[in-house]
């Protein structure tokens, strides 16, 4: 047995049960598993020579010499694709926006069921691109380029006269890219076949980027202890007047659905809109600290028109998606920072928990733990529990044990090792600071002796959890993107897509290692952490990325991942849109992908491959129905590096690979040089869109 095989063992969790889901979507452990069944689906063949791919070490040098990349979303025989919905088709008074992401399926009866989509940010090439052929409007992007040229690409449009000319251009082009992110939902209609279709209703709505601009009553609410930040009249930094309200929501990436049937959609890359950086009584910087940019290939800063405070932005956002009167809401005491994943705990009689996770190098993972207990863990009333409670971030130590430290006044300041990013010792001005030396860290932590010293109350230390956390001492990791409750015995999974250190921050290395111990290791892991009790836990790695050749289970990048009826994890990946085909950066992987892991049988241990994406996409997520019949999938970024797909035009790369018996052999690999999904034909515009995958027979898709 190879070592990734045994590392995902620990999958298993001492249990091979199936799962069924309850009315709110959540998986619990089912009476009939599928454990001892054969695999039900042919796996799809990656570029990539795997050990699960059916041919011999003969047959594979002879198969994989010459490969072509497809620009479609390939799935199993047996199974069949339909599109949902993709970029611009009509929502409410609104439309689908750009880049959806997260999905969650909330039932609203056998038949009908509502599905909540994360819009994520625009990809600056094909959404112009394709603009007036998808909305028929005109989009001043091409002029705006122009009128910043002068200015090096980037203005600070929120300190420019009000009817200047290039300001009003700059507010309409960034209205239209906040419009088409944060988060919508659609009703769907249950077909007989096992699919889903659209069936629009009253329940369709948007919450935008900018809801609440022009219409007070579309703000977003905001619970916990920042509230006090945004209401005070005293502050070092930026007021915009509104005090708890919040205009949009934008950057939504992953999120969660609670047990009493709200989504929580998880605010990831605001810096890339608005300041990041705040003083020490949590205000923010003002809004020319992120002036908008704009260049033929970028687009950030869409805030710096509207004057919005960047510390309203980097939260997790609650929502009653059957409600169209709730308009959202931040809870702040869950921490802000680039959230990516959430994970929730509800037993009745204890408190309730939130795991998520900062998706920046060097990020950590968090724990909120609420003040009040769970009744009944589907009862709406759940959601005051995210009011009030303590944030914790997660000390992992080598041994595999680890412990959650608060982020509280009293918490003492001891930092991670340098190089790391702190809060600014001159507390005047705000901001970080990088320590590059242990002596550095020697002095800060003399100069402030606990978080209380560093910042003026719980509210600031939590709008700036990340650096707060840093100087508490809570390990940096790998890019934490997804986390999830295995329902079989309650411990987190956690997704960390890659260990390579950043100019911000790195990776404990003596966590985060290669199936062999390289370091540093780009390929991710798949964790599974274990509360015992005591504010401790313990550890491993159950799941690693990389090549077999190099110990990994033949995927990169783990990404979302979810729990199917059957047992099974479904896990996407979050292979770089340059990274992908591209022989210079580890590009053998080929397309972003869709993996099935089985947890029980003779295949677990293992991972196939069932759908491989468009060029230069990223699958987004996975959200298997309820009795395991379909999967919907997000296809996210289609065409981001190239744009359209013209006239076929495709490019020849050459890789140099090994087939299973460690022969090294030379690959010559056609890559299609942009997209046309999903439409397909010659010249189309790319969208992204969300689909719906099922068996042509019906029956659940892994049964």
């Amino acid at each position: 047995m190879n070592l990734a095989r045994r590392e995902f063992l620990l999958l298993l969790g001492g249990t091979a049960a199936g799962l069924a889901f309850n009315q709110a979507g959540i998986a619990k452990p089912a009476v009939a598993a599928l454990a001892n069944k054969p695999l039900a689906f042919k796996p799809l063949r990656t570029p990539l020579p795997l050990p699960t791919d059916g041919l011999s070490a003969a047959e594979q040098l002879l198969q994989y010499r010459v490969v072509t990349i497809n620009d479609r979303l390939e799935i199993p025989e047996g199974y069949s694709q339909e599109l949902l919905a993709s970029w611009g088709d009509p929502v409410g008074n609104s439309r689908f926006g750009y880049n959806n992401d997260y999905l969650a399926l909330t039932p609203l009866s056998p038949e009908q069921a509502l599905l909540t989509v994360n819009f994520e940010y625009i990809s600056p090439l094909p959404w112009r691109q394709a603009f007036t052929e998808v909305l028929a409007e005109k989009l001043p992007y091409s002029s705006v380029v122009a009128g910043l040229e002068p200015h090096g690409g980037k203005i600070n449009a929120w300190g420019l006269p009000a009817a200047d000319p290039l300001r009003l251009e700059i507010e309409k082009l960034a209205q239209q890219a906040l419009i088409d992110q944060g988060l919508g939902v659609i009703q769907l209609q249950r077909l007989s076949n096992g699919g889903w279709r659209r069936n629009p209703g009253r329940l369709d709505r948007r919450i935008t980027g900018l809801a609440g601009l022009k219409e007070p009553s579309q703000r977003l609410r905001s619970t916990g202890p920042a509230v006090a930040v945004f209401k005070s009249s005293k502050r070092q930094g930026f007021n915009d007047g509104l005090g708890e309200a919040i205009i949009g929501t934008f950057a939504n990436c992953a999120g969660g659905t609670t047990p009493w049937g709200t989504v929580l959609s998880a605010e990831e890359n605001f810096q890339s809109q608005v300041p990041e950086a705040v003083y020490a009584d949590g205000s923010s910087f003002p809004p020319s600290a992120k002036p908008f940019q704009c260049t033929q290939q970028s687009l950030y800063g869409l805030g710096n028109p509207f004057g919005l405070a960047g510390n309203k932005y980097g939260w997790m956002v609650e929502l009653d998606p059957a409600n169209p009167n709730d308009p959202g809401t931040k809870h702040t005491a869950l921490g802000r920072f680039r959230h990516e994943a959430v994970a929730i705990r509800a037993d009745a009689g204890k408190p309730l928990e939130v795991y998520s996770g900062c998706d920046r190098r060097g990020g950590h993972i968090y724990k909120f733990v609420s003040n009040g207990l769970v009744q009944n863990p589907k009862d709406p009333a759940n959601s005051e529990l995210f009011h009030a409670g303590v944030l914790h971030g997660a000390v992992f130590n080598p041994n595999g044990s680890g412990e959650w430290r608060p982020l509280l006044p009293t918490t003492a300041v001891a930092p991670i090792a340098a190089p790391v990013l702190v809060p600014h010792a001159n507390r005047k001005q705000g901001g970080a600071q990088l320590l590059k030396q242990s002596s550095e860290i020697s002095a800060y932590s003399n100069q402030y002796r606990n978080l209380g010293d560093l910042y003026s109350e719980l509210g600031a230390i939590l709008i700036d959890a990340h650096l707060a956390a840093n100087a508490a001492g809570i390990t940096g990791t790998a890019r934490p993107e997804d986390t999830d409750i295995d329902p079989r015995n309650g411990d987190l999974l956690i997704a960390f897509t890659s260990g390579l250190p950043g100019d911000e921050g790195v990776p404990d290395q003596s966590i985060f290692k290669g199936p062999k111990g390289q370091t540093p290791w780009n390929g991710g892991w798949i964790m599974r952490l274990r509360e015992s009790g005591g504010g401790k836990f313990k550890w491993s790695m159950v799941a690693t990325g990389g090549t077999p050749q190099e110990g990994g289970l033949g995927f990169a990048n783990p990404d979302n991942l979810a729990f199917d009826p059957s047992g099974a994890l479904w896990m996407v990946t979050d292979i770089g849109t340059k990274e992908q085909n591209d022989y210079r950066s580890g590009g053998e992987y080929g397309n972003n992908a869709c993996w099935v892991l089985p947890t029980g049988g003779s295949q677990a241990g293992k991972a196939f491959c069932f759908a491989i994406g468009p060029m230069e996409s990223e699958l987004t997520g996975p959200c298997p129905s309820a009795d395991g019949r379909s999967l919907l999938l997000a296809v996210q970024h289609p065409g981001e590096l190239n744009g359209r797909r013209q006239r076929g035009a495709k490019e020849a790369r050459g890789f140099e690979l090994q087939n299973n018996a460690g022969k090294s052999f030379k690959q010559l690999r056609w890559v299609p040089l942009g997209s046309n999904w999903p439409q397909g034909s010659s010249d189309a515009w790319p969208r992204p869109g969300v689909v719906v995958i099922r068996r042509n027979d019906g029956a659940p898709l892994l049964g």
